[in-house]
């Protein structure tokens, strides 16, 4: 390359860096929207995280943060392919914004879509940060889930791809009602899900519990707080992760 042009392909890539908004945080809450969640369950998440970024909690964890704002985006999953980006990156950086951002997510609609694949999930939520016009101290992506990877690639290698890129996953297993896998949700995430520094699983066992839940999983990842030792994921492997595969594939076979 000529000196003229090195010197052109430098000033780009300083404007460039010079146009990403530095941020304490930039956070995908990535729910849970698959078909094994009725209405009513997918309703009570959304309006979960609603209350939760439109609380003062909310609003006082931002200001513990350094730059005192934080990037935010709002995607829906359920199989594979079946991604919906709710509410795209906005910046944060007060209770006016939280609250014009948690009025937005009120009034779009519930996605209407199909499957569990918490590694398509993944996958899409970690492309989310590439290009999005700001630069964070961390990346967090926040699952939520009722259930355990059953189709797209293996979650242990989508969770791996996205540790390797420096972006850290929280999980948010919901087990409001008796399901195959029960009680094992919570280590599933434990053991598959989650990784990266500071990681936590927060599990929720009754519908009275969720907002609560999600307003306190919120405030641990906007203030950049250490998890209470009941939320710690463990770090002692129990669970197969191709659990949800193998039982898809029983449950496909003549």
């Amino acid at each position: 390359m000529k000196p003229a042009a090195s010197i052109l392909a430098l000033l780009f890539a300083c404007a460039a860096g010079a146009a990403e908004r530095e941020v304490d945080l930039e956070l995908v809450l990535a729910v849970d929207m698959s078909g094994s969640m009725d209405r009513d369950e997918k309703r009570l998440q959304r309006e979960g995280y609603v209350a939760a970024i439109a609380s003062d909690a909310f609003a006082a964890a931002l200001r513990e943060g350094a730059w005192r704002r934080i990037a935010l985006s709002y995607l829906e999953w359920a199989g594979p392919t079946s991604q919906v980006v709710v509410m795209d990156w906005r910046l944060i950086d007060g209770p006016e914004a939280a609250r014009a951002f948690a009025e937005e997510l009120a009034a779009a609609p519930l996605s209407l879509i199909r499957g569990t694949s918490i590694s398509g999930a993944l996958d899409y939520a970690v492309e989310m940060f590439e290009g999005n016009g700001f630069e964070g101290w961390r990346k967090v992506i926040d699952v939520s889930g009722d259930g355990a990877n059953s189709r797209g690639r293996p979650v242990e290698a989508a969770r791996d791809a996205a540790l390797a890129r420096g972006v850290t996953i929280n999980g948010l297993p919901l087990m409001l009602r008796p399901s195959w896998i029960g009680a094992g949700l919570a280590q599933y995430y434990a053991d598959c899900v989650v990784g990266g520094p500071g990681h936590f699983v927060l599990p929720v066992t009754a519908e009275a519990e969720l907002a609560d839940a999600i307003r306190r999983k919120l405030v641990l990842e906007v203030a950049g707080l250490a998890p209470p030792p009941v939320a710690r994921a463990q770090a002692a492997r129990r669970l197969d992760c191709m659990v949800g595969e193998r039982l898809r594939r029983s449950w496909d076979e003549p």
